[in-house]
């Protein structure tokens, strides 16, 4: 079993980026060693409530068509833009670079595993705070 470095981030919806309220909405991870760029996203209710909360006129439609773009991206190729054809690491640099956008990244971090994507499915649970069904 060989453990190898993955970096991921939390992806977040600042519904006013002027306040810096934000309510996590995903979570972007790239594994260079693996060649594995990967990205889970959603809101669910309870989330989707909270940002109703903090901004009642949020465009909700909006928001969910912006994280939906972020797994496009992550699997590059045709119909993912010209950020998809870009390789790996630079589609990850790029996802996580800062910005003043409604959906933005947090801070990159690090993490060892033997699976991304299993890291992947375990960062999304926690960052969520979803069970984990493993």
């Amino acid at each position: 079993m060989t453990y190898v470095r993955y970096e991921y981030a939390v992806l977040r919806v600042l519904p006013r980026v002027d306040r810096g309220e934000a309510i996590n909405a995903g979570v972007v991870l790239f594994c260079r060693a693996r060649r594995f760029l990967g990205a889970r996203v959603g809101l669910g209710e309870p989330r989707e409530a909270a940002l109703r909360l903090l901004v009642p006129d949020l465009d909700l439609d909006v928001i969910r068509e912006r994280l939906a773009i972020v797994p496009l991206v992550c699997a590059g190729g045709t119909g993912s833009g010209p950020i998809g054809q870009l390789t790996q690491a630079e589609r990850f640099h790029w996802l996580v670079a800062p910005q003043s956008t409604v959906v933005q990244a947090g801070p990159v971090h690090t993490g060892i595993c033997t699976d991304p994507a299993s890291a992947l499915d375990r960062a999304y649970a926690a960052m969520l705070g979803l069970h984990d069904p493993r």
